[in-house]
């Protein structure tokens, strides 16, 4: 079990072995990743279930950096990983990036001011079955396709598109690993990407991704 820091954005799902970039600067959570980054403390950035406590919107940045605004409620599965400090600003902001690492369940609440910390256990895929596995070769195959077509109304996604479809490094990830890389290439809405994020097997989210792919016009 693993004592976990709680940064919650909302509409923000993140997923295992993706990069997320980080700009801090209410207090509570600079103080948080000051704790992370000498402690090596896991962060988890998350999409909040639901607001706890409003906070009052800040008029200027001045007050952004000296106040704390809403707090909210995780869910019970969300990714976390390490912060890697690039910037400490000179009014005290901060910009990281975290690597997101694994998935984890939240057991129990260890602290909740000024920050969140839960304690929490890993939540790793169960294991495909063997038919399963010989399914996700086509799945792969038919959401690359998938992707392709979809590209043709966004130029600008074409590159990425064909690095999912065709490079070595797509080709090379795990079933689990190229379900999870999925979502830094194309977005939902954050309860639909939720639902994925919970959902315990590579086949699942390939199945389910390809249904939201074949629903797109």
């Amino acid at each position: 079990m693993s004592d976990i820091c709680i940064f919650p954005i909302p509409g923000c799902v993140t997923f295992p072995g993706t990069l997320f970039p980080l700009h801090v600067f209410e207090p509570r959570y600079r103080e948080m990743i000051h704790h992370c980054l000498e402690t090596d403390a896991l962060v988890a950035i998350c999409h909040p279930r639901k607001e706890v406590s409003p906070g009052k919107r800040p008029e200027n940045l001045e007050q952004a950096l000296t106040s704390n605004q809403a707090t909210y409620r995780p869910y019970d599965v969300f990714s976390a990983g390490r912060c890697e400090l690039l910037e400490t600003l000179e009014d005290g902001r901060m910009l990281l990036n975290v690597h997101v690492e694994q998935r984890y369940r939240r057991d129990h609440e260890v602290q909740l001011l000024p920050y969140q910390i839960h304690a929490c256990t890993p939540f790793p895929d169960r294991t495909d079955t063997p038919e399963e596995q010989a399914e996700n070769r086509i799945l792969r195959d038919k959401i690359a396709h998938r992707l392709e077509a979809l590209a043709h109304a966004d130029p600008g996604a074409r590159e990425v598109i064909e690095r999912v479809a065709h490079s070595t490094d797509w080709l090379e990830k795990s079933d689990s690993e190229f379900s999870f890389a999925l979502f830094g290439v194309i977005r939902f809405e954050a309860e639909i990407l939720q639902e994925l994020l919970e959902m315990d097997s590579a086949h699942a989210r390939l199945s389910h991704t390809l249904e939201l792919l074949n629903e797109v016009g």
